[in-house]
């Protein structure tokens, strides 16, 4: 019972500070999310492959999707979104 206790405070406290973030912020935190979440899915079919070229090819594939999405994080979060159309907003 402690533990779900300890779960419930920590998840509640999480919420609290993401409630804290710019919503640039919190963009830029949805980008890193579901670019990785993409590499990690092309980083798994890489590894149901049983063609080493088609597993290479994959794993290239997902790290250019995280590097993808780092940069769009990091240009949402230096750039105005207002003034520079680069972050695709």
């Amino acid at each position: 019972m402690k533990k779900i206790f300890a779960v419930a405070v920590a998840a509640g406290l999480f919420s609290l500070a993401a409630c804290n973030t710019s919503p640039r912020e919190q963009a830029a935190d949805n980008i890193e999310s579901n670019t990785e979440a993409v590499a990690d899915n092309l980083e798994d079919a890489a590894d149901l492959t049983g063609n080493e070229a088609a597993e290479e090819s994959l794993e290239n594939k997902a790290d250019a999707v995280r590097a993808t999405g780092q940069n769009q994080a990091e240009d949402m979060r230096t750039n105005d979104a207002d003034t520079n159309l680069s972050n695709g907003i």
